[in-house]
């Protein structure tokens, strides 16, 4: 296969694999495959301390860029994050603080790190510039759009119906995310379906500003663990940093349905062996099977193929084989009810993450469900967090 053939393969799998919409597809992939370096923009809103998951999907696709030798612009939302944007949302998002915002973005560079290559990358924080415009500027950019555009979107549209209250300041988000294409002098952005208004919104805003208009592709939102979009207000995330252990006995927990969703998008195992995959559950396989080289592969690629291997015998012998793990790390509690040990010990990041594990029966004691958060816990006794977090009290 000659340099141009291989090209047009690799371009074909970037614009297909795991991609919902790609515009302009003709422009895009015309500039791909004329070898020019294209820049190519995404940008995530620091709404929580951990990236998950869902966002390794655009996170995988800059690192297809990057392989073909284009420049990835990396923005972390520092600006766009206080304002919140609410494309996904059937309700207000509410402003968060700077304070808040800041202590979320603490590891963003860390985690993003993982799958791209960041001493390669641009990478900046959109308050470089949102937090320096004026009126008169935001005046101009406000013009290029109507109200009707923006109240015309699905998901703000059926809030208008139900009587819910809409903001004004929800209809700076899109200026906002489209100002930033102009700034960095994006040609390609990427993200999930539910940002595709705010990249047209930057194609627009780039044409105001006498700019080419990005092409724009957009993927499917992935489910989390309980069969909804996942999401960080949800708790059903499988998060960057999560441990080896914790990570594959999440995926463990996934829905049997999402297993090929997950190998298309979180995953760059070739599409053949997928396709294998998807005919051997066609054809009767054990969905458990598969569903352990899922969580093999996702933890060897976020930590290494030994942490899988280790991962996996740990799985295996807890749940497969009914057995406790023998390294069970022991915790001396400074308070003795159960609410304080998981928030001491580290197994939640905090009270509101407590509440919402102990609402999903998450919490066990000696191997009993714990649904009350004073429940006090003595010396010997074996916590478990999930599915896979143990501590026993010292």
């Amino acid at each position: 296969m000659n340099k141009e053939s291989e090209l047009a393969v690799k371009v074909k799998d970037l614009l297909t694999r795991g991609v919902d919409e790609v515009i302009d597809r003709e422009s895009l992939e015309k500039k791909l495959l004329s070898g020019k370096k294209l820049r190519i923009k995404f940008g995530i809103d620091p709404t929580s301390p951990n990236i998950h998951l869902g966002r390794s999907i655009p996170l995988l696709k800059l690192r297809d860029f990057q392989d073909l030798g284009h420049q990835i612009v990396f923005i972390i939302g520092d600006s766009t994050g206080i304002i919140g944007d609410t494309s996904d949302k059937e309700s207000e998002r509410p402003m968060l603080t700077k304070e808040i915002v800041e202590k979320n973005l603490k590891n963003y560079k860390e985690q993003a790190g993982k799958i791209i290559d960041l001493s390669k990358a641009e990478t900046h924080y959109n308050s470089e510039w949102l937090d320096k415009l004026n009126y008169g500027e935001i005046g101009r950019q406000a013009g290029v759009f109507s109200v009707n555009e923006f109240i015309s979107r699905e998901n703000i549209s059926k809030r208008l119906e139900a009587g819910k209250r809409v903001s004004l300041r929800e209809l700076l988000y899109p200026l906002m995310q489209g100002y930033d294409s102009v700034v960095v002098k994006s040609d390609v952005e990427i993200g999930g379906s539910d940002q595709r208004f705010n990249m047209l919104a930057g194609r627009d805003m780039q044409r105001e500003y006498g700019q080419e208009p990005q092409d724009v592709l957009t993927f499917p939102l992935i489910e989390g663990l309980d069969g909804r979009k996942m999401s960080s207000s949800w708790g059903n995330t499988v998060n960057l940093f999560d441990t080896p252990n914790d990570m594959f006995g999440k995926i463990m927990s996934l829905k049997d349905e999402y297993i090929i969703k997950y190998f298309v998008q979180t995953t760059r195992i070739s599409m053949e062996t997928v396709d294998k995959y998807a005919e051997e559950l066609k054809s009767g396989a054990n969905p458990r099977d598969i569903k352990m080289k899922l969580a093999f592969e996702i933890v060897k690629f976020f930590h290494s193929d030994n942490e899988a291997n280790q991962a996996q015998t740990f799985w295996s012998n807890t749940f497969s084989k009914k057995e406790l793990p023998t390294d069970i790390k022991t915790f001396k509690p400074a308070k003795n009810d159960l609410l304080s040990v998981l928030i001491e010990a580290g197994l939640v990041s905090s009270k509101s993450e407590a509440y919402r594990v102990f609402d999903q029966n998450g919490v066990k004691v000696n191997g009993e469900i714990v649904t009350d958060v004073k429940h006090t816990v003595k010396v010997g006794d074996t916590i478990q967090k999930g599915k896979m977090t143990f501590i026993k009290i010292g």
